[in-house]
């Protein structure tokens, strides 16, 4: 089964195509990959939550999310508190 494991950096992106067995889980795909290393946090499918537990499909994009660098809520709040003044 062909999967593709990608972790978005600022400036650059690392894509690794890998061929598993069938039933492979999203945490053998980023072992796999050589992404490992990366600590894990949030992962998903195609831009879907997933768990690293969940099964693979033929072709599905596994992606590594990085860490939130600020909360967008209090982001928003400064932003609007800045254009009322």
């Amino acid at each position: 089964m062909r999967v593709e494991v990608v972790y978005a950096l600022p400036r650059k992106q690392e894509r690794v195509m890998l061929d598993l067995v069938s039933g492979s889980s999203v945490q053998d795909a980023i072992q796999a990959s050589g992404l490992g290393q990366i600590a894990l946090g949030r992962v998903g499918i195609w831009g879907r939550p997933v768990s690293p537990e969940t099964r693979l499909r033929e072709q599905d994009r596994v992606e590594i999310y990085r860490p939130l660098t600020a909360d967008p809520k209090e982001v928003r709040r400064k932003r609007a508190a800045k254009t009322r003044k």
